[in-house]
């Protein structure tokens, strides 16, 4: 004879009704992430039928339906730009130089405000660095445009009073790509100085006292108990990083460039820019940022295995 569950209150449990009671419970959880979904949906997953542009010749007028297809006419055409190779190399090149910067950087100003007993002034300090992350790069191109002016620029009237002859930061084609990774990494590098701060207090303080039990010093200390505590999130932000690796900052390039850096300061999304906004060849375009989205797709997989291989580090 089948035998059947009896809950708390005496009455037989009906199969599937505790699932549903879970459910019930979890649904003010859904609800909250029911509004970014949308927006995700909307403005993420809607436009991706954009793609088809890609293999088109898009005319507006037709639309996206109605537009001729061209196959990889597109991409064929993309790789014959002129300086192609050239754009291609430059969104690496600022793009990792960004990555390396982007980690180094904090993690050297962590371990630094780690050391600093006064609470009140790591706080103020902390806040100090973390203030440039939410400035856009509209606002930020003004002022570095005045500070780094050859002319009138704070840095230039610097690098005089020491008889240095003054440098185009934004115009000399050698600066432009330090410039760039200098001045992102001085915008986001607070950011990064937060995440792994908040790292450090996952570590067992008793390793400390165990490391100074044993006459280990604080740059001991740093070095075999801080260092290997941090090492799971520096491995997990740089495998984030690694997804944008031909993402060089838009916003930050397009605010700040010229005519006259383009060898050395044109990325891919500029070039998208130009030759979707201004050319008005909207088929190529979307053919170069489906190229960059196919090939960020490849690293953001590569980086997960090469996280897990040499790190034991698993995303999921």
């Amino acid at each position: 004879m089948e035998q059947v569950a009896v809950g708390k209150t005496g009455k037989p449990q009906v199969p599937g009704s505790k699932l549903r009671r879970s459910n019930w419970r979890e649904l003010p959880y859904h609800l909250m992430i029911l509004p970014g979904f949308l927006l995700v949906f909307i403005y993420s997953y809607i436009p991706m039928a954009g793609i088809m542009m890609a293999f088109q010749r898009y005319r507006p007028a037709k639309g996206i339906l109605h537009s001729p297809w061209v196959g990889w006419s597109n991409f064929e055409y993309m790789l014959n730009i002129p300086g192609i190779y050239q754009v291609l190399w430059n969104t690496v090149f600022i793009a990792l130089m960004k990555i390396i910067a982007g980690i180094l950087v904090p993690v050297i100003v962590t371990l630094l405000l780690n050391e600093v007993r006064v609470r009140w002034f790591q706080r103020g300090i902390q806040t100090i660095i973390y203030f440039p992350h939410f400035l856009s790069w509209i606002i930020l191109s003004g002022i570095l445009i005045d500070i780094l002016s050859p002319s009138t620029g704070v840095i230039n009237s610097l690098l005089s009073f020491f008889h240095i002859k003054p440098v185009f930061f934004l115009g000399d084609v050698k600066w432009f790509p330090y410039t760039m990774v200098l001045t992102d990494t001085w915008k986001e590098f607070g950011y990064g100085t937060i995440v792994f701060l908040a790292a450090l207090t996952g570590i067992n303080p008793a390793l400390y006292e165990a490391a100074s039990i044993d006459g280990a010093g604080r740059w001991k200390q740093t070095l075999y108990v801080t260092l290997p505590g941090m090492l799971p999130i520096i491995i997990l932000m740089t495998v984030l990083s690694l997804g944008n690796v031909l993402n060089a900052g838009f916003d930050q390039i397009f605010n700040l460039y010229s005519a006259q850096v383009y060898p050395s300061g044109d990325i891919i999304d500029t070039l998208v820019f130009r030759i979707g906004m201004q050319d008005a060849n909207y088929g190529v375009a979307t053919a170069v940022g489906l190229f960059k989205s196919v090939v960020s797709l490849i690293m953001i997989g590569a980086s997960y295995l090469l996280a897990y291989r040499f790190a034991g580090y698993k995303i999921f």
